[in-house]
Order: C-alpha cells, then sequence, then structure tokens
C-alpha cells in the first residue's frame, strides 16, 4: 500500500524502512555499528559522491536511524528528517545552519528554557541578534523585523503557558519577506498539528517526549520541506557538530512512535478533564489549556490544530511557596523536568526548565514565580483528579 495513502497511526507503524527488515523480521533489528564496509573502491566513490544511498559511518547514516528519519519525515509531512542526540542539538543545528554573522532571529517571548538560552546569550557570542517578540501581537513582529532578520522561531503551543500563535500568518508574511520559520512542535506532535502544511520551513522536535512516550530516550529530529535542506542539515552540520543519535534510541524511538496517535488521544482525554476539573478552582488564579472555551487562542489552536494537547498550566493564588507546598505534596504525580511521558509529571517553570529567565521580568515573558504546569500520563483519570484535589488541598 502506498505510504502517502496510509492514515496517520498506520504510517506511525508502517512508514519509511526500504531494506530496514532484513530475514523477513517483523521489528527491524538494531544496526549497532559504528561503520560500514566495502566491496571494493568504486563502491566508495559512488557513495562519497552521493551516486548511492549506502551507508559508510553511523554519524553520517545508519539503517535505523535512516528508519526513524523517514517515518518522522511521513508524519509531519515532510520531504525528509535529520535525527539528533537531543532536542536542543536539533534546534542550535537548525538555528546556526540558517544564519550568520549579522543576522538576526525574532522569537516568542515564551519558549524552552534552554532555547530561550540560545537566542539571548550563545548567538549573541557570534554576532547574531536574537529578537524577542510577542508574537501573538503580529503588529509587534513587523516592527522587529528588517532586512537582515532571517529566521522566526517560535513555539505553539509554547512552554510552559500554552500560547498559540497564528501558523499561517506568520509564515505568510515570513514568506513575503524571504524569511524562514522553524516552529517547535513537541507539545502538539505530528498527531495534533503539522506546521509544514501551515506554511513552516522547519519543524524540530524533543524527540526525548511524546514521540517516544516512554521516558528512556535523549533524542531531538527536525523536518524540512526542502530535500536540499535536509542534506545540507545532515551533512555540514549535524555530522559536522557530531550530535549524532544512536541507532539504539532510535529504535526505542520507532517502537514509542508505533503507539503516537493512541497515546496522544488518552493523554489529551485526561488533559481535558483536568483543565475542566480545575476551571473555577478557589485556590487557582489561571488554568492554562487551549482546550477550554475561555482560554484565549482556543478558536485559533481549534483552527490549526486537530486536538489540543496534553499539557495543562495553572497559577496557584499565594505565589511560590503555595506553589511549592502543591508539588511537594503530590504522591501519586512526579516531580520532574520532562514531559509526553506514561507517568503525570508537574514542575515549577520559573524554578526548573525556565529558571535562566530573568525573575524581575516573568511577566514580560508570559511567566509568574507560581505558574505550575502539568504533563498528564495515561494513569485513570479518576486517579488523576483525586490527586488533584489532595495536592492543592495544601496550597
Amino acid at each position: 500500500m502506498d505510504s502517502g495513502r496510509m492514515r496517520f497511526d498506520t504510517r506511525a507503524i508502517h512508514a519509511g524502512g526500504k531494506g530496514a527488515h532484513p530475514e523477513h523480521a517483523l521489528n527491524p533489528p538494531i544496526f549497532m555499528t559504528s561503520t560500514f564496509s566495502f566491496d571494493n573502491t568504486d563502491k566508495v566513490d559512488a557513495v562519497m559522491s552521493f551516486e548511492s544511498d549506502d551507508y559508510v559511518y553511523t554519524r553520517g547514516n545508519n539503517p535505523t536511524l535512516r528508519l526513524f528519519e523517514e517515518r518522522m519525515a511521513s508524519l509531519e509531512g515532510g520531504a525528509g528528517a535529520v535525527a539528533f542526540a537531543s532536542g536542543m542539538a536539533a534546534i542550535s543545528s537548525v538555528l546556526f545552519s540558517l544564519l550568520r554573522p549579522g543576522d538576526n532571529v525574532i522569537a516568542h517571548r515564551t519558549l524552552y528554557g534552554s532555547t530561550h538560552g540560545v537566542l539571548t546569550k550563545l548567538l549573541p557570542d557570534y554576532g547574531i541578534q536574537g529578537r524577542i517578540a510577542d508574537l501573538e501581537k503580529l503588529d509587534e513582529l513587523a516592527s522587529l523585523t528588517d532586512e537582515r532578520t532571517r529566521v522566526i522561531y517560535f513555539e505553539s503551543p509554547s512552554n510552559p503557558n500554552l500560547s498559540i500563535i497564528d501558523i499561517r500568518c506568520v509564515c505568510a508574511f515570513a514568506k513575503s519577506r524571504g524569511i524562514k520559520v522553524i516552529i517547535d512542535n513537541t507539545f502538539a506532535t505530528p498527531y495534533f498539528q503539522r506546521p509544514l502544511e501551515l506554511g513552516a520551513d522547519v519543524v524540530v522536535h524533543s524527540a526525548t517526549k511524546y514521540l517516544c512516550g516512554h521516558g528512556d530516550v535523549v533524542a531531538g529530529v527536525a523536518v524540512a520541506k526542502d530535500p536540499d535542506y535536509v542534506n545540507s542539515l545532515k551533512f555540514d552540520y549535524m555530522c559536522e557538530f557530531g550530535g549524532a543519535l544512536s541507532p539504539f534510541n532510535a529504535w526505542l524511538l520507532l517502537r514509542g512512535m508505533k503507539t503516537l496517535g493512541l497515546r496522544m488521544r488518552a493523554h489529551e482525554a485526561n488533559a481535558m478533564a483536568t483543565a475542566r476539573h480545575l476551571q473555577g478552582h478557589p485556590k487557582l488564579s489561571a488554568v492554562y489549556y487551549p482546550g477550554l472555551n475561555d482560554f484565549p487562542g482556543h478558536a485559533l489552536a481549534a483552527s490549526q490544530m486537530s486536538g489540543f494537547g496534553a499539557i495543562v498550566s495553572f497559577e496557584v493564588k499565594g505565589g511560590l511557596e503555595a506553589a511549592k507546598r502543591v508539588v511537594n505534596g503530590m504522591r501519586l504525580f512526579k516531580l520532574a523536568v520532562s514531559l509526553g511521558d506514561c507517568e503525570t509529571l508537574v514542575q515549577l517553570p520559573a524554578a526548573m526548565t525556565h529558571r535562566g529567565y530573568d525573575h524581575e521580568r516573568l511577566r514580560d515573558f508570559g511567566l509568574t514565580e507560581s505558574m505550575i504546569r502539568i504533563s498528564l500520563g495515561l494513569e485513570d483519570v479518576e486517579d488523576i483528579l483525586e490527586e488533584l484535589d489532595y495536592i492543592l488541598a495544601k496550597a
């Protein structure tokens, strides 16, 4: 069956993989080898000249990695993908591939903490300016754009306040000016949102999260529409920077992705029930979830996503100390910085993943000290709601 005609859950199991199942193995083997041998020098010349798609060295290509990349490209609707050793390796490599000294990149004000650090601390050391904007306001984007703007970067939904950016409008704006758009699609996954179909040039993921789904891998991936760019990203940046993914981790990702759609449906159901349960709670000052009708980005999210994801954030009345009492009182939930696992994970962004932000200006970035982020797992929803009631009683 043509993989282009397969629906999402089928592609998550079957897409890609020419030659990846030797000896009729149902599951592809792990090609746990650093290097590959050649029959003769003619074979060497063919592969080194890109006339052959044979393998040389796992840092450049490997059958297990290739299968993961092909499957990701299929799920995101891209021409190709590049696997990386971590989400930050993917993000930083993509940024360096598109920016040069003297250029600037415009990014949304609310980002994962390490991404914010790359844009505001690392890139300036190389003569590249990171400009922070509220991309929910398109006029602010226009005011910061000039002839040296090369990239617009954002997450949607953003981490951790779940702000929704109008992907179509930003991409149309960027295309008219020759600017590339990079979107971190980790929270939504390709199951709920496919930014390339909405006009984006490159999509990045922390594959550690929902793509894996089981908390046992650190990995990243970038997917793009332009096959020439994919080839350059792989061989000019990933290979040269050296952020190669282990074949074993690629195999674990392939195993996890088989249930991506199934898991995302269950995650989202638990998130929706949680958000509704928290609405109007007397100890909370705000609840953030795109699936709530009164969430500011609800209508926009519904127009560009097929679901609302599995992250819920909320603010506790009483500030940081009250928020600490909530998370320190957990019994079932786990205090951890990651997300997308089977277990429900809770964290305080301002004290954990986003602690590098200027705490005097947290609200400028859409954050507060009392904000708690929950990555809803796959536990029974009644147990989740009982745990919420128990820990909020301690606020």
